[in-house]
C-alpha cells in the first residue's frame, strides 16, 4: 500500500512529467511505438485477412500461423531481434508487428467470414463483382470483427512496448528499467500504472469504434 501511495504522489509531481524522462513524453512515445506497430500490423495482415475470408484459401495455414506466433515469448522476440539488428527502435518493433500481426489476421478473416452467406450470395446474385462483393458486402459487415481485432493487437502491443526500453529504445519501460536499477520501486509502480491507464483507454476508444462501425440493426445495447 505504501509503493501505491509513493507511485500516485510520483505522478501527482509536476516535475516528474517533463524532461528526457519525463512521464509525459514518455507515455507519447509509448503511445506512438504502440500505434505504429499495430498499423505495419493492419497494413500486412488485413489484405491477408480478407482474402482467407474471401476465398477460404489458405486459412488452416493461417490459423495455424497466428497460434504459432501468439506462443512466440515476448521478451525472446526483442531480445533475438536487438541481437539481429541492433540497438534502437527497429528490433522492438519488429518484435510488435509480430506479435501484433497474429490478432488482426484473425480479426479480418473472421470478419469476412462472420457475413451471413444469404446476404454474400444475394449480392452475387445482384450482378456483382468478386471485388464489389468484398469490398462492398463483406468489408464493411465484417468491421465490426476486424475492429475486435485491432483492439486485442493494441493492446497486446501497448504491454509490449516497455520491452522497447530493454534494448535502448524509448516509452513507459525506461521508467520501469530505471526504477529497477536504482530500487527506486515507486518509479516502477508509476510507470506500470501509466501502461495500465494506457491500455484502458485504449480499450474504451476501440470499444466505441467498434458500436461506431456495427449496422444498427446488428447492435443489442
Amino acid at each position: 500500500m505504501n509503493y501505491l501511495i509513493a507511485a500516485v504522489n510520483y505522478l501527482a509531481d509536476p516535475s516528474h512529467w517533463t524532461g528526457p524522462l519525463g512521464a509525459g513524453p514518455l507515455l507519447w512515445q509509448h503511445l506512438g511505438y504502440s500505434l505504429l506497430g499495430v498499423l505495419i500490423s493492419a497494413a500486412i495482415a488485413v489484405p491477408i485477412g480478407w482474402y482467407v475470408g474471401h476465398t477460404g484459401r489458405g486459412r488452416a495455414l493461417a490459423v495455424a500461423l497466428s497460434g504459432a506466433a501468439r506462443a512466440l515469448p515476448t521478451l525472446g522476440l526483442v531480445t533475438l531481434f536487438g541481437l539481429l539488428l541492433g540497438i534502437g527502435l527497429a528490433a522492438p518493433m519488429l518484435a510488435f508487428v509480430v506479435l501484433g500481426v497474429p490478432s488482426v489476421l484473425a480479426g479480418a478473416y473472421a470478419g469476412i467470414e462472420a457475413v451471413d452467406p444469404a446476404v454474400v450470395d444475394g449480392a452475387r446474385s445482384s450482378g456483382m463483382s468478386e471485388w464489389q462483393v468484398l469490398t462492398r458486402v463483406e468489408v464493411p459487415l465484417g468491421l465490426p470483427v476486424l475492429v475486435g481485432g485491432l483492439r486485442s493487437a493494441m493492446l497486446q502491443v501497448i504491454s509490449t512496448a516497455t520491452l522497447a526500453a530493454y534494448v535502448g529504445a524509448g516509452g513507459l519501460g525506461r521508467l520501469l528499467f530505471l526504477g529497477l536499477k536504482t530500487q527506486d520501486y515507486a518509479m516502477m509502480l508509476a510507470s506500470s500504472l501509466l501502461v495500465i491507464a494506457l491500455a484502458l483507454v485504449s480499450n474504451i476508444v476501440f470499444d466505441i469504434i467498434q458500436r461506431l462501425v456495427t449496422p444498427a440493426s446488428a447492435r443489442t445495447t
